[in-house]
């Protein structure tokens, strides 16, 4: 693509600067791996093991399950020291396999990411850190007295601030968001560790009758047994976060393998004793049926304290979205920079060294679904592609190792791991399309179609409207961008 005469492209972007260190990466995959559900709903985990016993293995077993993967990702993040974690790892192994079909795979995540999945999850993720952050107001506000339509509107207009505030730190520099980021990293753990004393409390004064039962109702079925540990991997997504931002880490070859095994097994440890704090004063009928858990769990335990739960779901929300924006954009730029999408998505701002472009897109595409509203079907029939791609990821791992035997690798996963990781994603996968068949996922087939449709003239021919010269500029003017500089070369 070239922009037009009156605007020829300079350098002066340089490219993403590595700003983030072992600390800071840690605390990237804590803000996408915690966020609202193990505080509002974890109980579908428990309703298909049958049994508090069982429920606390399958979080603990899942933790280790998401471990492995995310180990996996650890080797390709050394070998393919790329942003963009699947999306790289994919054009990387693949690009030269065919013309067409090689770079189709990476085309195609970066299409479900960037264009539907992850703005998607922004928005509905926003949209509980603005239930949330009303909550400990309510009686001040009151909102018990605020009717219901009036009310939607509220949450609806404090989830595009959230929004528009978010998207500013990501616009503004990397180390505004990591400072941030950072900040809250710290206080969605603080208010894990509260669930988790008050937990310790309650146990130390006697409240073990929940938890008596232990082992007794365990569901055999097999059936019953793999939707347990579908729901308790899900509730570990967010592993590979990581690795989408592997250009801004410093020493990546050593701190994406330690960020994960630090911080991967202390979520696990948090999920497995917050759920552990919650059958202290909730019995399993309860908790199955609670519309929100850790809100449950604060009355009932945290007494004038319980404001502490509605204010760490509402942080932890916040950093999530900030962090999953983040991320995302990334990706944007490195699909840019494969030609893979506008070519202005891959473009720096001259002073903050941030892709600008991808960010707004990114801001852009998330309060378009804020505004239409009801997307949790929208994310449901594309989520399970996440485990496609994760798997994707591991065959991409396994043709490396293949096709570039004598690559140093810094850190190299043992042989087993990749197989049980592809094994997850291939039962992750699987499983919700048999457990409820639905016309939904026709939807994501057809996205998936309406992509090839998209990547055909415009990736593989290189079809380029005259139009794009004038956006191209249009742009550059008006975020203060310049190519990259891998681009320049």
């Amino acid at each position: 693509m070239t922009v037009a005469a009156s605007e020829p492209k300079t350098g002066g972007g340089g490219g993403l600067k590595r700003e983030m260190g072992l600390m800071s990466a840690i605390n990237v995959i804590i803000s996408v791996m915690i966020g609202s559900g193990i505080f509002v709903s974890p109980t579908a985990a428990l309703r298909y093991s049958g049994s508090v016993g069982f429920c606390l293995v399958v979080w603990t077993v899942c933790g280790g399950i998401s471990l492995l993967g995310a180990l996996c990702f650890a080797e390709l993040g050394t070998v393919v020291p790329r942003s963009g974690a699947e999306y790289a790892y994919l054009i990387e192994a693949f690009k030269k396999s065919h013309s067409f079909w090689g770079p189709l795979p990476s085309f195609i995540c970066a299409w479900v990411y960037v264009m539907i999945l992850r703005p998607a999850e922004i928005a509905v993720i926003i949209l509980t850190f603005a239930e949330y952050s009303i909550l400990p107001f309510r009686h001040l506000l009151g909102l018990e007295y605020m009717a219901a339509d009036d009310l939607h509107l509220l949450i609806k207009l404090i989830g595009i601030l959230g929004l528009g505030i978010i998207t500013y730190i990501n616009l503004s520099s990397v180390k505004l968001y990591v400072t941030i980021n950072n900040v809250f990293g710290f206080c969605k753990v603080f208010a894990c560790l509260v669930v988790i004393f008050g937990g310790v409390y309650q146990l130390a004064i006697g409240n073990t009758e929940n938890l008596a039962g232990g082992f007794e109702g365990t569901n055999t079925s097999p059936g019953h047994i793999a939707l347990a540990f579908y729901n308790g991997l899900w509730a570990y997504d967010g592993w590979s976060s990581v690795t989408t931002i592997t250009e801004e880490i410093k020493k990546p070859e050593v701190n994406i393998p330690r960020s994960i095994m630090i911080a991967v097994p202390i979520i696990t440890g948090l999920y497995v004793f917050m759920n552990l704090a919650y059958m202290t004063v909730l019995s399993m009928g309860e908790m199955i049926a609670s519309e929100a858990v850790g809100i449950d769990f604060g009355d009932r335990a945290l007494g004038s304290f319980s404001f502490l739960i509605p204010l760490g779901v509402a942080l932890a929300t916040f950093g999530c979205a900030l962090s999953i924006q983040f991320g995302v954009t990334r990706l944007c730029y490195v699909a840019s920079q494969e030609g893979q999408m506008l070519e202005p998505l891959s473009y720096i701002h001259v002073r903050r060294a941030t892709p600008a472009p991808a960010v707004a897109m990114q801001g852009i595409l998330a309060l378009a679904f804020i505004l239409v509203g009801n997307i949790e079907t929208l994310i449901e029939f594309a989520s399970f592609l996440i485990w496609f791609f994760y798997g994707a990821a591991v065959v991409a791992l396994l043709a490396l190792r293949r096709t570039q035997p004598d690559v140093h690798r810094p850190y190299k996963v043992p042989l087993i791991v990749p197989y049980i990781t592809l094994a997850v994603s291939i039962f992750l996968s699987i499983v919700p399309v048999i457990s409820d068949p639905s016309p939904k996922y026709l939807f994501a087939v057809a996205f998936i179609l309406s992509g090839v449709l998209v990547y055909t003239p415009f990736v593989y021919y290189k079809v380029r409207p005259r139009w794009t010269n004038k956006l191209t500029f249009l742009i550059q003017v008006l975020f203060e961008v310049v190519p990259s500089s891998s681009k320049l070369d």
